[in-house]
């Protein structure tokens, strides 16, 4: 008889698989919840309930996720996974080179803001993919429709982090950080003190994308300009496919923009989801032109979508961006070295 395959390594790779191709969130939480559920489970027990047919007593256990448990206890891979894994392909044609030469992910949520998974969960799928280092950057207060943190949540989550960061250790590193929100005066939406706490700050536009352009630049240089943010986040806000639809651009000053963040070492983002493509590609030409550093981030809201950087960094080689001037490429002593500047 063959070997038994662990059921929980099969349902988890199913929701990664399905993440990554941005599948149904409800279909993706039901092969993660019976994961969890069977992880309290000793296996013995989980293959005797299987062979007796009563998997589907336990909460969540459909027919076709007690189907999977009973193919892996029977030593044969699901059918399911099987079809998964066939039609998966790369994402992205082309930049196999730059994926593999970067080391880690600057722009990472969880379930603590309008993430899908636990930060654990986030962090062992990030270990999986090869990466040396996350960073965790979920929303701040402003943003109440994605969950933003509070002072106190954060300070909480913060304390997660490095339990997390600890427990898995071999070479692996879980960052603080935050993706925190540019009000309308360029401020971020976090204190100076909590700010100073993280290992990497990402800053973003999430509202009233549509103001005018010199007040947006204004926004936008306030926000560069502050000794704390290390990132801007998908700097224009555009949406170009996917089930939120599309969204124009923001507009302003480019080269304002781009040259501040030039001075101030703030990487430009090349946020890798697929709907959001930004910058578009007359804007990189831009920042290279300025001289920016760049940050190649998947913005993962489940873990199955930190393989995202497949998208980022098929554009960094089109685009001729230099993988050195790629922060994300650099080595954990050399990134912290530029973000604690």
């Amino acid at each position: 008889m063959p070997d038994p395959l662990d059921p929980v390594a099969a349902l988890r790779r199913i929701a990664f698989l399905l993440e990554r191709r941005l599948a149904d969130s409800y279909r993706i939480k039901a092969y993660r919840g019976v994961a969890a559920a069977l992880l309290t489970i000793p296996p013995d027990e989980v293959a005797a309930r299987s062979r007796a047919g009563t998997l589907r007593d336990l909460p969540g256990v459909g027919a076709k996720t007690a189907g999977i448990v009973a193919d892996c206890v029977a030593g044969t891979v699901p059918a399911y996974l099987t079809e998964l894994e066939r039609t998966a392909g790369p994402l992205a044609e082309g930049g196999a080179e730059v994926r593999a030469a970067l080391r880690g992910d600057l722009h990472s949520h969880s379930d603590w803001s309008d993430g899908g998974s636990p930060i654990e969960e986030m962090a062992m799928t990030a270990v999986e993919l090869g990466h040396d280092y996350l960073v965790l950057t979920d929303h701040s207060p402003r943003l109440r429709v994605a969950n933003g943190l509070s002072v106190e949540r954060l300070r909480r989550q913060l304390e997660v982090v490095d339990a997390v960061d600890a427990h898995l250790g071999g070479g692996f590193r879980l960052l603080r950080g935050i993706e925190v929100d540019i009000l309308e005066d360029g401020e971020l939406d976090q204190t100076d003190e909590m700010l100073a706490a993280l290992d990497v700050v990402v800053a973003s536009v999430h509202s009233k994308l549509r103001m005018e352009s010199a007040a947006m630049t204004r926004r936008m240089l306030a926000a560069v300009r502050h000794p704390r943010t290390d990132v801007l986040g998908h700097c224009t806000g555009r949406l170009v496919t996917g089930g939120r639809g599309t969204r124009p651009r923001s507009t302003f000053d480019a080269e304002a923009v781009f040259t501040a963040c030039a001075e101030h070492q703030v990487a430009v983002e090349i946020n890798s989801r697929p709907e959001r493509r930004d910058p578009p590609d007359d804007l990189v030409a831009v920042a290279l032109e300025a001289g920016c550093l760049f940050s190649v981030d998947s913005d993962a809201h489940a873990p199955g979508q930190l393989d995202f950087l497949a998208h980022g960094a098929a554009r960094v080689e089109e685009l001729g961006v230099p993988v050195d001037r790629v922060v994300n490429s650099w080595p954990i002593d050399r990134l912290l070295e530029w973000s604690n500047r």
